[in-house]
Protein backbone atom coordinates (compact mmCIF):
# COMPACT_ATOMS: atom_id res chain seq x y z
CA UNK A 1 0.00 0.00 0.00
CA UNK A 2 1.79 3.23 -1.21
CA UNK A 3 1.23 6.11 1.65
CA UNK A 4 0.37 9.57 1.21
CA UNK A 5 3.02 11.86 -0.08
CA UNK A 6 2.01 13.83 3.76
CA UNK A 7 1.25 10.88 6.06
CA UNK A 8 3.29 10.85 9.22
CA UNK A 9 5.45 7.97 8.42
CA UNK A 10 6.67 10.32 5.02
CA UNK A 11 6.69 13.40 7.27
CA UNK A 12 9.44 11.53 9.58
CA UNK A 13 11.29 10.03 6.38
CA UNK A 14 11.74 13.57 5.08
CA UNK A 15 12.80 14.64 8.27
CA UNK A 16 15.46 12.29 8.03
CA UNK A 17 16.85 13.48 5.14
CA UNK A 18 16.92 16.88 6.36
CA UNK A 19 18.83 15.82 9.44
CA UNK A 20 21.08 13.61 6.39
CA UNK A 21 21.84 16.30 4.89
CA UNK A 22 22.15 18.26 7.28
CA UNK A 23 24.74 16.18 8.96
CA UNK A 24 27.56 15.92 6.43
CA UNK A 25 26.99 19.57 5.91
CA UNK A 26 28.95 20.22 9.46
CA UNK A 27 32.76 20.37 9.54
CA UNK A 28 32.61 19.67 13.48
CA UNK A 29 32.91 15.73 14.57
CA UNK A 30 30.18 16.57 17.75
CA UNK A 31 27.55 17.95 15.36
CA UNK A 32 28.35 15.64 12.79
CA UNK A 33 27.32 12.93 15.40
CA UNK A 34 24.62 14.51 16.83
CA UNK A 35 22.94 15.00 13.28
CA UNK A 36 23.49 11.28 12.55
CA UNK A 37 21.71 10.10 15.81
CA UNK A 38 18.85 12.58 15.09
CA UNK A 39 18.26 11.18 11.56
CA UNK A 40 18.62 7.46 12.96
CA UNK A 41 16.07 8.11 15.49
CA UNK A 42 13.66 9.69 12.50
CA UNK A 43 13.97 6.77 10.86
CA UNK A 44 13.50 4.31 13.52
CA UNK A 45 10.23 6.33 13.81
CA UNK A 46 9.33 6.57 10.03
CA UNK A 47 10.59 3.00 9.66
CA UNK A 48 8.16 1.64 12.58
CA UNK A 49 5.25 3.36 10.63
CA UNK A 50 5.94 1.87 8.11
CA UNK A 51 5.65 -1.96 9.41
CA UNK A 52 9.12 -2.09 8.41
CA UNK A 53 10.76 -4.03 11.73
CA UNK A 54 14.30 -5.04 10.33
CA UNK A 55 14.95 -1.56 9.14
CA UNK A 56 13.54 -0.15 12.62
CA UNK A 57 16.49 -2.97 14.10
CA UNK A 58 19.38 -1.78 11.81
CA UNK A 59 18.19 2.33 12.39
CA UNK A 60 18.27 1.29 16.01
CA UNK A 61 21.69 -0.28 15.94
CA UNK A 62 23.08 2.74 13.93
CA UNK A 63 21.45 5.10 16.77
CA UNK A 64 23.18 3.78 19.57
CA UNK A 65 26.18 3.65 17.78
CA UNK A 66 26.07 7.15 16.39
CA UNK A 67 25.13 8.20 20.46
CA UNK A 68 28.18 5.80 21.50
CA UNK A 69 30.49 7.29 19.22
CA UNK A 70 29.76 10.63 20.89
CA UNK A 71 30.78 9.18 24.04
CA UNK A 72 33.86 7.19 23.68
CA UNK A 73 36.49 6.14 21.37
CA UNK A 74 36.96 2.27 22.17
CA UNK A 75 38.34 0.25 19.68
CA UNK A 76 36.15 -2.50 21.94
CA UNK A 77 32.97 -0.65 22.17
CA UNK A 78 33.71 0.01 17.67
CA UNK A 79 34.23 -4.12 17.84
CA UNK A 80 30.75 -4.73 19.57
CA UNK A 81 28.88 -2.61 16.97
CA UNK A 82 30.51 -4.14 14.02
CA UNK A 83 30.12 -7.64 15.75
CA UNK A 84 26.31 -6.56 15.74
CA UNK A 85 25.97 -5.16 12.31
CA UNK A 86 28.28 -8.25 10.82
CA UNK A 87 25.68 -10.70 13.05
CA UNK A 88 22.57 -9.23 12.22
CA UNK A 89 23.88 -8.85 8.72
CA UNK A 90 24.46 -12.63 8.87
CA UNK A 91 21.03 -13.39 10.65
CA UNK A 92 18.76 -11.19 7.84
CA UNK A 93 21.12 -11.91 4.67
CA UNK A 94 19.63 -12.86 1.57
CA UNK A 95 22.16 -12.86 -1.02
CA UNK A 96 25.91 -10.89 -1.84
CA UNK A 97 23.92 -7.58 -2.27
CA UNK A 98 23.38 -7.80 1.48
CA UNK A 99 26.97 -7.68 2.13
CA UNK A 100 26.97 -3.86 0.91
CA UNK A 101 24.73 -2.32 3.75
CA UNK A 102 26.47 -4.83 6.07
CA UNK A 103 30.53 -3.55 5.08
CA UNK A 104 28.94 -0.08 4.62
CA UNK A 105 27.59 -0.24 8.66
CA UNK A 106 31.18 -1.62 9.45
CA UNK A 107 32.95 1.06 7.24
CA UNK A 108 30.56 4.01 9.29
CA UNK A 109 31.31 2.10 12.34
CA UNK A 110 35.31 2.28 11.97
CA UNK A 111 34.64 6.23 10.99
CA UNK A 112 33.01 7.54 13.93
CA UNK A 113 34.99 5.77 16.36
CA UNK A 114 38.48 5.47 15.35
CA UNK A 115 38.66 8.64 12.70
CA UNK A 116 38.17 12.59 12.95
CA UNK A 117 37.94 15.53 11.21
CA UNK A 118 38.55 14.73 6.98
CA UNK A 119 39.74 11.02 7.47
CA UNK A 120 36.24 10.47 9.28
CA UNK A 121 34.38 11.83 6.49
CA UNK A 122 36.53 10.00 3.57
CA UNK A 123 35.67 7.03 5.07
CA UNK A 124 31.86 7.88 5.70
CA UNK A 125 32.03 8.55 1.99
CA UNK A 126 33.00 5.05 1.15
CA UNK A 127 29.89 3.63 2.59
CA UNK A 128 27.28 5.79 0.84
CA UNK A 129 28.65 4.75 -2.19
CA UNK A 130 28.41 0.80 -1.22
CA UNK A 131 24.89 2.30 -0.21
CA UNK A 132 24.37 3.52 -3.42
CA UNK A 133 25.31 0.39 -5.00
CA UNK A 134 23.00 -1.25 -3.05
CA UNK A 135 20.42 0.83 -3.13
CA UNK A 136 20.68 0.85 -7.12
CA UNK A 137 20.90 -2.98 -7.50
CA UNK A 138 17.78 -3.06 -4.85
CA UNK A 139 15.65 -0.82 -7.05
CA UNK A 140 15.42 2.09 -4.48
CA UNK A 141 14.93 5.02 -6.14
CA UNK A 142 14.20 7.16 -2.84
CA UNK A 143 17.63 5.44 -1.01
CA UNK A 144 19.19 5.96 -4.12
CA UNK A 145 18.51 9.55 -3.99
CA UNK A 146 19.05 10.35 -0.47
CA UNK A 147 22.70 8.37 -0.49
CA UNK A 148 23.82 10.06 -3.67
CA UNK A 149 22.69 13.49 -2.20
CA UNK A 150 24.33 12.73 0.95
CA UNK A 151 27.61 11.90 -1.20
CA UNK A 152 27.86 15.11 -3.05
CA UNK A 153 26.87 17.11 0.17
CA UNK A 154 29.62 15.06 2.07
CA UNK A 155 32.23 15.54 -0.82
CA UNK A 156 31.61 18.99 -0.56
CA UNK A 157 32.11 19.23 3.13
CA UNK A 158 35.14 17.25 2.48
CA UNK A 159 36.54 20.06 -0.01
CA UNK A 160 35.47 22.69 2.04
CA UNK A 161 37.76 21.18 4.82
CA UNK A 162 40.42 20.37 2.79
CA UNK A 163 40.59 23.85 1.23
CA UNK A 164 40.61 25.60 4.60
CA UNK A 165 43.88 27.44 5.93
CA UNK A 166 45.68 25.43 8.22
CA UNK A 167 42.83 23.00 8.70
CA UNK A 168 44.63 19.46 10.29
CA UNK A 169 43.55 16.17 8.41
CA UNK A 170 42.55 14.65 11.26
Amino acid sequence: MVEHVLAPAQLLGYLAFIFGVGCFLQTDDRRFKTFMALECLSYVLHFWLLGQPTAVASSLVSLGRSVASMRSRSLWVALLFIGLSIGLGAWLATGWVSLLPIAASCIGTTALFLLTGLRMRLLMLVGTLLWVANNLIVGSIGGTALELTVAGVNGWTIWRMWRRPGAPVA
